[in-house]
């Protein structure tokens, strides 16, 4: 018996050292930590439990039949993370560059089955550089499947992917379809073909890190939803990250106390709003004297500014945060904000999390290049996505609601269960200057005459009360007391039931 025991931790002894002290001296080199360390940071301590620690590739070309290595490039198993349960899967770098085989690909499956059977989170923590060439097919049907159980998953359990090393070709588009993607700064990048392809083909010379690395991610491309500057602080804010999220779409979000009471008023929001219209605010400062500890998770920070997203707590409920920034693009909704903020109600949607939206918007942006990029149907996104959502949503109105983007914005015409405005809400078609210059096109010639309709309209529709008298504003509050009456909100509506007509699936405009 001892000489089995003796075996068997020689056999877990070997998977441990993944490729070797040598590749694992130069993982840490390059100022990144091996697979099973990220898993160590990642749960908490004792938690994990590895499965499939002895798997091998199956490959006898090119030499492979030699070359074999406990695990096959990548630790799966589960833990926890502030003691709920989670699925995880870490590829590793230091075997075979953590190329997927056919092998790897069932064990990152069989966790993924767990985590729906299981009603639990999917994590990935990639580093890998692609398909293992020696298998050929048989490492892109691991891929496949793969992809089949994001799919299938998406909307059941959260899936979250962090980008710790390359992640190229096929590799990208599992982590594209869990819901959320974080990468570490001049570690990881992501990208369809690489810098030598793209040479060849297009002869654009571009660097790894400029074609894909977390920056060109989280600024440009809106792929990426966090930047982080190193593989522990990337792990330690998904720590955080995850106490937000419910388990699965079965359960309700994590509720966390608070000593910061619901009933609390804020009395620099009173004076926050200039009172010149043209003059923008920081709209983060709205979000943060709100919700509770003045705690806010934003995603996407560095991509379409216009708009911002992300999680916050109400009186200790996660809710997730929509709101128009005036501090870019005076709050306009475009193409590219439209889309960041649709697949964010989408997800909160799926996951139980209710909608607070902060609405200061004066249109959609104007312009050759946003029609010509289709903004009518990629505005269209986040009408569907408010329109389809069944969870609670609360909407509070700042200043501006203009036009069709008054709709978009979580109206009450679209299923809003509580809407309120600030005295300082602007409810109308557009603004005054644009509204009288159309309404009286015959004293164009007279700037006197049409200051005085611009008056006028603005005494009359510049304010939250003709919107409140056909019932589209429940209230008119003061900003002081908007947590308030939000977390008054929350609470009545923390029962809500409400269903949508029975279909297959949607046609979302994509």
């Amino acid at each position: 018996m001892q000489e089995i025991v003796r075996a068997l931790e020689a056999k877990r002894d070997a998977a441990r050292q993944g490729g070797g002290a040598a590749r694992v001296e130069a993982q840490h080199a390059k100022g990144r930590l091996t697979a099973r360390e990220r898993i160590e940071v990642l749960l908490d301590a004792g938690s994990f439990e590895e499965w499939d620690m002895f798997v091998e590739h199956r490959c006898v070309d090119f030499g492979m039949a030699d070359r074999r290595v406990p695990g096959d490039g990548v630790v799966t198993g589960y833990g926890t993370i502030n003691g709920r349960l989670v699925f995880v899967f870490s590829q590793d770098f230091t075997v075979f560059g953590g190329s997927l085989s056919e092998s790897h690909a069932e064990k990152i499956c069989k966790v993924m089955d767990h985590a729906v059977k299981m009603g639990a989170p999917v994590i990935g923590l990639n580093d890998s550089g692609g398909a293992r060439i020696q298998e050929g097919v048989a490492s892109l049907g691991g891929y496949a499947e793969v992809f089949q159980r994001n799919v299938l998953a998406s909307g059941v359990v959260p899936q979250i992917s962090l980008i710790m090393g390359p992640c190229a070709g096929g590799a990208v588009y599992s982590p594209a379809m869990t819901d959320f993607i974080f990468m570490v700064k001049h570690s990881s990048y992501m990208y369809v073909t690489g810098p030598e392809v793209v040479k060849t083909v297009t002869h654009e010379e571009v660097t790894h890190e400029e074609l894909g690395g977390a920056m060109t991610h989280s600024t440009r491309s809106g792929v990426c939803d966090r930047a982080f500057e190193n593989d522990v602080e990337a792990l330690l804010m998904l720590r955080r990250f995850m106490s937000y999220l419910p388990a699965s779409n079965r359960e309700p979000p994590p509720y966390r106390p608070t000593p910061d009471p619901g009933s609390r008023v804020e009395p620099s929001l009173d004076s926050l709003v200039p009172d010149n219209p043209n003059r923008p605010y920081d709209m983060q400062e709205v979000i943060l004297k709100v919700a509770d500890d003045a705690e806010f998770f934003e995603l996407q920070p560095d991509y379409a500014r216009n708009v911002i997203i992300g999680f916050a707590r109400m009186d200790g409920h996660p809710v997730g945060i929509v709101a128009n920034q005036p501090m870019v693009l005076a709050g306009c909704l475009d193409i590219a904000s439209s889309i960041k903020a649709a697949r964010f109600v989408r997800f909160c949607d799926c996951f139980n999390l209710p909608i607070v939206t902060f609405v200061d918007v004066p249109g959609f942006m104007p312009g050759t290049a946003q029609e010509y990029g289709g903004i009518i149907k990629h505005g269209a996104k986040l009408l569907y996505a408010f329109a389809e959502a069944t969870v609670p949503k609360i909407t509070v109105i700042t200043r501006k609601a203009y036009g069709g983007a008054y709709d978009v914005m979580s109206s009450k015409h679209l299923r809003g269960d509580v809407n309120v405005a600030w005295p300082s809400a602007e409810i109308a078609v557009m603004g005054a200057k644009g509204a009288v210059e159309i309404l009286y096109r015959k004293d164009a010639g007279d700037p006197e005459r049409l200051a005085e309709h611009a008056e006028a309209y603005a005494a009359a529709f510049s304010n939250p009360f003709v919107a409140a008298r056909r019932g589209f504003i429940d209230d008119v509050v003061m900003p002081r007391a908007t947590r308030a009456q939000v977390c008054r909100a929350l609470s009545m509506l923390r029962g809500k039931e409400l269903d949508n007509p029975w279909k297959k699936h949607g046609n979302m405009p994509l």
